[in-house]
């Protein structure tokens, strides 16, 4: 069975909701407002979505998904198993987000942007930090970047439009557009376009996109 917050709940057409999925939840002593989404969304069973956010149409989600208060997620968004997505972030269309990722508050990931399984975000320096509505704003994720699973994205940093993040790096510092980079700490490698296809299927990656 599922559980619909009456009130608290606008669903577009077509909504497929699996089993034990949670909508519209308030945390105590808040007022919010509906958890709005759009048309033709799928969210798969033990899900859990609070009211306060807002969805765009297309949306999906794996299994046992938790999405927090005063998010802004748009069309044709999916968000693998076991995710979890804290208060106040904003999220462009056609972002994929694979399983076990945590993205913490206030972050900003704009269009197209893909992150890989296991990716861990955070957003303060000095935990638990009295002003952490202020200093915890800082984390932007750009326009087609690509992070390779179990990267972790420290306190304060933008990565760039286009750019990929290798697999298992640790992101310390802001990475500039149309770059690979990675490591621990994480270090600038080369130009995208500089990338080669090593299974010979197209001449550089991302051609398909125009890069």
């Amino acid at each position: 069975m599922d559980m619909i917050h009456e009130g608290f709940v606008e669903l577009g057409i077509n909504p497929i909701i699996g089993e034990y999925v949670l909508l519209g939840v308030c945390p105590p002593g808040k007022t919010l407002d509906k958890l709005r989404i759009g048309n033709n969304p799928v969210v798969r069973s033990h899900s859990v979505i609070y009211a306060g956010t807002k969805i765009g149409s297309g949306f999906q989600t794996g299994h046992d998904v938790l999405i927090r208060e005063g998010n802004v997620i748009g069309d044709n968004v999916s968000v693998g198993s076991h995710t979890v997505i804290e208060r106040e972030n904003q999220i462009g269309d056609g972002v994929r987000i694979h399983s076990s990722c945590f993205i913490p508050e206030f972050v900003i990931i704009e269009e197209k942007v893909w992150l890989g399984p296991g990716v861990t975000i955070l957003n303060v320096l000095h935990p638990p930090c009295p002003r952490f509505e202020d200093c915890a704003r800082s984390v932007r994720i750009k326009k087609n970047a690509k992070v390779g699973g179990n990267v972790t994205i420290g306190p304060r940093v933008t990565i760039g439009e286009n750019s990929l993040i290798g697999m298992g790096s640790v992101v310390t510092q802001d990475i500039p557009d149309n770059v690979v980079a990675w490591g621990n700490p994480v270090r600038l490698r080369k130009e995208i376009g500089e990338l080669t296809c090593v299974l010979g299927y197209y001449e550089t990656p991302y051609q398909w996109e125009g890069l």
